[in-house]
């Protein structure tokens, strides 16, 4: 009997998938922390013969050449993925065998040229195979589509023509209760619009599929103007795949003492406080900036970071740094430049700490009943065009380090979706000569507080992606 085991990155919106016939195993799509695989694999006591990929990935390092190369798996990817090490190319129509399971290869450009998804097919009795699953990649999600703007600019429109028709493929050739198994769209900003659901068919698409319900000039241009920003560490990840990654390292970081610690905040060092925001509000170190750990934590972290800075992180414990250390290496931060753990006023060792103050949309209304603030919106534009607080200053998150000479000098208040982006953006702006109000609340009390501009900004479209928070 097949059985398709889901693992799930939800920090990336991504999921890989482990196959197997109680013999043999087959991973598609496996993240850097191989671990996880592995021990699918002697939990299940079962001999995994092939890795393969639907694409070379933009949002996340594979950990496919490792894991192959630990196991002796055939590693496999799409013709046209100009991968540079050792790999066996597969093109549409090639099938691939692994005891009791047919890997059939569709060629489903979109997300990317060489885009492929892999039909999973059974013997029958009589002989004839049936199909089982389909992994789709970045191309068939649940209720969406991969985003096609990852290649280049100019391909967007030639990928996004794709993309409808490989969609359209899938959903023509394999029968209406095919199991559909995307590795995006779960959060990740691979997703062209948000996914809907955790489960699907291929003929639940049909219903669901925005490529399936509308004529294809609709369909282009509604992806179209749904795109936004993406995540800057996305520059890294293409190269580093079709290069070949390092084996991971998800040992912790060597410690910091205070001293050190301090020395490297005033070289302008990065120094990243992984504690809760309300926490690092009412005591943090100047200088350091907050990415709570948590679902959010890679991909802002990632967004903002200059890749080949040295990074210090500073945890409550060991397993919150050794779990910042495996969001890390999933997005090619490897090299950590060490770890302070502790108590946040043994780590300042005498150094004054820096605070500011938390509230809520509430708290900013009864502000503003007594006159004007600043405030600033650090969404994304795509949200930003829903509505927004009035009179609200708008810098997405990602623009602030460049910009921040643009945000006025004295007290600025600060709100995002949810608070996560918020509190990031306060910790960037928590220097001399500003005082910083974090609004952590969600989006939706703006409006029960009578803050939202009834008059959304114009070219609304479709939020992408994780980061709500």
């Amino acid at each position: 009997m097949i059985q398709i085991r889901t693992i799930e990155t939800s920090s990336l919106g991504d999921r890989s998938y482990l196959a197997t016939d109680g013999q043999v195993a087959l991973v598609v799509d496996p993240q850097r922390d191989i671990d996880r695989v592995l021990d699918l694999v002697e939990q299940r006591g079962v001999r995994l013969t092939h890795v393969l990929e639907t694409h070379v990935h933009n949002d996340y390092v594979t950990g496919g050449l490792e894991l192959a190369a630990r196991t002796g798996a055939t590693y496999v990817l799409p013709t046209g993925s100009d991968a540079r090490f050792e790999h066996l190319a597969v093109a549409d129509g090639d099938v691939l065998e692994a005891g009791a399971m047919r890997l059939r290869v569709l060629h489903t450009p979109g997300h990317t040229h060489h885009h492929v998804s892999y039909v999973l097919e059974t013997a029958q009795g009589d002989g004839a195979e049936a199909v089982r699953a389909v992994f789709t990649g970045g191309s068939m999600l649940y209720g969406a589509t991969g985003r096609t703007d990852l290649v280049s600019p100019a391909a967007t429109d030639e990928l996004t023509h794709a993309q409808f028709h490989s969609v359209r493929r899938i959903a023509r050739e394999l029968p209406a209760q095919t199991e559909v198994f995307p590795t995006h769209g779960f959060g990740s900003f691979c997703s062209a619009t948000p996914t809907s659901g955790t489960a699907s068919t291929v003929g639940e698409q049909l219903r669901a599929n925005p490529a399936l319900t509308m004529e294809e000039k609709q369909y282009v241009d509604t992806l179209l103007a749904g795109l936004d920003a993406y995540p800057a560490y996305y520059a890294h990840m293409g190269p580093i795949n079709r290069s070949g990654p390092a084996p991971v390292n998800l040992s912790l970081p060597q410690p910091v003492d205070p001293a050190e610690l301090r020395r490297r905040l005033e070289a302008g060092e990065w120094v990243v406080d992984l504690r809760q925001r309300t926490a690092f509000a009412a005591g943090h170190l100047p200088r350091s900036l907050n990415f709570e750990l948590g679902t959010n934590f890679v991909t802002y972290l990632g967004w903002l970071y200059a890749y080949g800075e040295p990074i210090t992180l500073i945890g409550d414990s060991e397993e919150q740094v050794a779990q910042a250390r495996r969001e890390l290496v999933r997005i090619g931060v490897d090299d950590l430049a060490g770890a302070a753990i502790g108590d946040i006023e043994t780590l300042a060792h005498g150094q004054a700490l820096r605070s500011y103050r938390v509230t809520d949309f509430a708290g900013l209304a009864a502000a503003l009943q007594r006159g004007p603030v600043q405030v600033l919106d650090a969404r994304r534009n795509d949200e930003r065009a829903q509505g927004h607080v009035r009179g609200s200053q708008h810098i997405p998150l990602h623009e602030l380090p460049a910009r921040l000479d643009e945000v006025p000098t004295g007290q600025v208040w600060v709100y995002c979706g949810s608070g996560y982006r918020a509190s990031i953006a306060a910790s960037v702006l928590d220097t001399p000569g500003r005082e910083v109000v974090l609004i952590n609340d969600s989006y939706g009390s703006a409006k029960d507080a009578g803050l939202e501009d009834e008059r959304p900004t114009e070219g609304a479209g479709a939020a992408t992606g994780p980061g709500a928070g």
